[in-house]
């Protein structure tokens, strides 16, 4: 059997997508989506992020490192897939039309998807919207493109999509609840392993098991335990180290429904904290709620960066903080679960609406020595954001 009549028989057996949205949903995004392609004037937008995908069709699977295009015209949707994900994107995306091609043989890509383009795209010399930022469209396969379809011309859409994606309806703020609450679990549940003696991966495992066993899918990223000095590191993960007494503990999760993920971190420490641990821990939740207090609808994103950094002073020459106080999520898959690119920073002057949500990662590393980290997901109101998540804020002081 091809993949055209694997294809056919999907399509036979499945008439009607399984969707996590009703399709009126669907239909007002790609409305929005289409509203500012036609203010840029766009004939055709090119896109390539898997969230993003999954945002505008419904489209989901695992296999996120092979090149998928949807392309998005005034009238269509196609989404064009190597022959492997013909079967999600038949049972689970809501497109026009799903158009296959032989993943073994990637140098026939871009000829295969220059027609379906010049088809979407019903001009001859179609302005294009793509966005070169985005590291899941694959250069060789871009400039391919751009060779054959030497009359059209090729458009950064810059945030076009981060925009759209950026406010959340009722139907995400639930699903983002749901995961709040599983992620919260498996917080507590790895908090309750901790203990001098215990390996840093037996963490991870009692905070996964727990999550995956609550009803979370695939995580965009993996439960995140560093340890000791390690903590103090950002970015470093569970990679076999023992806990010691006086060692902090860093926890990071982030559960995952319908692809939505709110996540939390928490830190405790084996043993009694030391004075600046505490003082770290101090700041750290000033800087959190001076945040959430600033970010309020119609205000901007540098002004509630700017209520975070006077609330970080006290420390700021002490403490490794990575700048960004708060970016947004949602719809994500591997290898992140950050949605987009209008962060919480003092260089994004970007007005906040009602309804947008934030991770607030705040963190606070001692190089060498230690990190603390608290955060929160929250939902952006009139008068500040306000916590999706339900997090403990305590230091927690582990005494086994």
């Amino acid at each position: 059997m091809d993949y055209r009549t694997y294809r056919e028989k999907l399509q036979s057996k499945f008439p009607e997508p399984v969707l996590a949205f009703e399709p009126n949903e669907y239909e007002a995004r790609l409305a929005c989506v289409r509203q500012e392609m036609a203010k840029a004037g766009l004939d055709l937008l090119l896109l390539t992020e898997a969230g993003e995908l999954c945002y505008l069709t419904g489209y989901t699977t695992f296999e996120v490192s092979v090149q998928c295009v949807l392309l998005v015209s005034s009238d269509r949707t196609v989404l064009f897939v190597p022959a492997i994900e013909i079967g999600p994107a038949v049972y689970l995306s809501r497109v026009d039309e799903v158009i296959g091609y032989p993943w073994q043989a990637p140098e026939t890509v871009a000829s295969e998807l220059a027609t379906q383009v010049r088809r979407a795209a019903g001009n001859s010399a179609p302005q294009i919207g793509f966005n070169p930022w985005a590291g899941s469209f694959r250069p060789g396969l871009l400039l391919a493109l751009k060779n054959t379809l030497d009359t059209a011309t090729f458009i950064d859409f810059g945030a076009l999509i981060d925009r759209v994606r950026l406010v959340k309806s009722p139907a995400e703020m639930a699903y983002l609840e749901e995961s709040a609450a599983i992620t919260g679990a498996g917080l507590d549940a790895a908090a309750a392993v901790v203990r001098a003696g215990v390996v840093d991966h037996e963490i991870a495992q009692a905070g996964a098991n727990s999550m995956l066993g609550a009803g979370s899918e695939f995580m965009s990223m993996q439960p995140i335990v560093t340890t000791g000095v390690r903590s103090g590191i950002i970015h470093t993960n569970h990679a076999g180290y023992e806990v010691a007494r006086g060692d902090v503990v860093f926890t990071e999760f982030g559960a995952v429904r319908r692809r939505y993920t709110a996540p939390m971190m928490r830190t405790a420490v084996v043993g009694k904290a030391s004075a600046e641990i505490r003082e770290f821990h101090s700041v750290c939740i000033d800087v959190l709620e001076a945040v959430m207090s600033a970010a309020r609808a119609g205000s901007s994103s540098a002004s509630a960066a700017r209520a975070g950094e006077a609330a970080l002073a006290p420390i700021v020459d002490r403490a490794f903080f990575s700048g960004v106080f708060g970016y947004p999520v949602g719809a994500t898959f591997p290898p992140s679960w950050v949605a987009g690119s209008m962060f919480i920073a003092t260089d994004n002057e970007a007005i906040l609406e009602e309804d947008m949500v934030f991770h607030l990662p705040i963190c606070l590393r001692k190089p060498g020595e230690f990190g603390v980290g608290f955060s929160e997901t929250v939902r952006i109101t009139a008068t500040g954001a306000e916590r999706i998540t339900t997090n403990t804020l305590s230091l927690r002081e582990i005494f086994l």
